[in-house]
């Protein structure tokens, strides 16, 4: 087990992509998924580059804006749903984690960081049948004020343990799943309609242009 890269810890999970960054945001170490799901042949073929050259438009600047917040302001990013590459190709939601790597002085070397797969469940998963109402109810009505309270409800659930089995089956927050339907609706009209951007954010639920932007951002 001597010298064992940190990478190969991550390498037979197949929904987890693990990666450091030096501090011109060139990929230094990866595993295994994130090989496979940028179609290289080996890790050396990632290895120096940045995710401009990686990811295609819009996903590469989107992330290569998050690396530059790391290294140049050493802001973090915690918890951020995005999209990401599944198998295949494939978008695909997760959430990520970055932090700055610092040296002995302080200063910032580059950054380590992961991302985990939001997996939708089967209808027959455990704790599934509780919110499945709720659930179906935000897919249709996601242009609505939405409250959290009326959802437990819905679930026969008190807002506490509506939480945490969202958190438990979606590993999300109410808030975060109904931001994410929101902004998926919203991603499905820009591809398909002519409609302005004014409109589709009012349609899908937030209350103005400016929320809209926020949130997509």
């Amino acid at each position: 087990m001597a010298g064992l890269p940190l990478e190969a810890l991550f390498d037979p999970i197949p929904d987890i992509v693990f990666f450091m960054k030096d501090a011109g945001t060139r990929y230094t170490v990866v595993n295994q998924t994130l090989v496979e799901r940028c179609g290289a042949g080996a890790k050396e073929d990632l290895i120096g580059k940045t995710v401009l050259e990686i990811f295609p438009s819009p996903l590469g600047e989107g992330y290569h804006e998050q690396d530059l917040e790391v290294v140049e302001k050493g802001v973090p990013v915690t918890d951020q749903i995005e999209l990401h590459l599944y198998v295949r190709g494939e978008p695909g939601w997760c959430i990520t984690n970055k932090i700055p790597v610092e040296d002995d002085h302080g200063n910032i070397t580059g950054l380590i960081g992961i991302s985990k797969d939001l997996h939708l469940p089967a209808s027959e998963a455990r704790g599934y049948a509780e919110l499945a109402e709720s659930i179906r109810f935000v897919q249709s009505h996601y242009g609505d004020a939405l409250k959290v309270e009326e959802l437990a409800r819905m679930s026969s659930l008190s807002v506490y343990q509506y939480e945490q089995r969202m958190k438990r089956v979606f590993q999300l927050t109410a808030g975060q799943f109904i931001a994410r339907t929101r902004i998926e609706a919203a991603c499905e009209l820009l591809r398909s309609t002519d409609k302005q951007i004014m409109d589709i954010a009012v349609e899908c639920g937030f209350y103005d242009q400016s929320a809209f932007s926020r949130q997509f951002k």
